[in-house]
């Protein structure tokens, strides 16, 4: 392990969450369509990206002999499953207000069996890392500051601070599998990151589009939007453009996802849950915890 890991936490999977999302509104970020479709558009990608994910670290498994990565990975499996669940049913919820979800969900199919049988494992592997990397900083900067998503229906919210603190707990996973079995090049291991963040990004926001024109709104409003909401997520104070040192470090030789700090209130979250078994009390309780 490298020595400069300091920062782990082990995955707990967590199953029957109720996040009571047929009862959320159509514009559910404070009734902003922009940035209730850019969330909707990332959440469309979860379930097969998930299941992308379980089959890229499947891969490798027969290879790794350590008990404690293998216990890891066993849970990582578990968690991405459930994660596959519960943003089918927020997808199920965008199918119901008229939005084109199969039409999305067989260019994914697609294009995850391509990867998948057309690409190397360590491609795969890889990618995976890269995007575990990418969604843990994203987790952390969605609920760092409580501003962030103060607009954002509570029972949203309380889903992604799930994912969040999932997230968190098993960033390390693919990486460690990639580094201890998979035989990957350090050339490959820093193209990925960059490769999978102009996808991801790239595809968000086609896929966006493509619901806001579902919602009726026309060419010309579908840009106002954009203009007026792309600098929140990546403008010189944009939500995303504040974890750019952490995503950075990705590329230093040294580096392990476990050299950053999990979110501050990660233990509020954990606590409440328990105490509570209720997520959306304890995705409140996580939310109202953040600066």
């Amino acid at each position: 392990m490298n020595a400069l890991v300091k920062y782990q936490v082990e995955p707990v999977v967590r199953t029957k969450l109720d996040f009571k999302l047929g009862e959320v509104p159509r514009f559910w970020f404070g009734g902003d369509p922009f940035r209730t479709r850019i969330f909707d558009a990332l959440s469309l990608t979860f379930p097969d990206g998930e299941r992308y994910f379980i089959e890229s670290v499947r891969l490798f498994r027969d290879k790794i002999t350590d008990p404690d990565l293998q216990q890891r990975v066993a849970d990582f499996i578990r968690q991405e499953a459930q994660h596959g669940i519960a943003h089918d049913k927020m997808n199920q919820v965008m199918k119901q207000q008229g939005m084109p979800v199969d039409q999305f969900i067989t260019f994914l199919n697609k294009l995850f069996k391509f990867e998948l049988t057309q690409r190397s494992p360590q491609y795969n592997i890889a990618m995976t890392a890269a995007a575990e990397h990418l969604t843990a900083l994203m987790a952390e900067t969605f609920y760092s500051k409580k501003e962030t998503l103060a607009e954002a229906h509570p029972y949203v919210r309380a889903l992604l601070a799930w994912h969040a603190i999932e997230e968190m707990e098993h960033r390390d996973v693919a990486f460690d599998v990639m580094r201890d079995v998979g035989e990957v090049p350090d050339s490959l291991r820093r193209f990925s990151l960059a490769f999978i963040t102009v996808m991801m990004f790239s595809f968000t926001l086609y896929r966006a589009n493509i619901m806001l024109r579902h919602d009726g709104f026309s060419r010309f409003d579908r840009f106002k939007m954009a203009y007026k909401g792309l600098p929140w997520f990546f403008g010189r104070k944009g939500m995303l453009t504040a974890m750019r040192h952490e995503y950075l470090d990705w590329f230093k030789k040294d580096f392990h996802p476990s050299q950053h700090p999990v979110i501050r209130q990660y233990q509020v979250w954990v606590d409440t849950l328990a105490e509570t078994n209720d997520p959306i009390k304890a995705g409140d309780a996580f939310w109202q915890a953040a600066l």
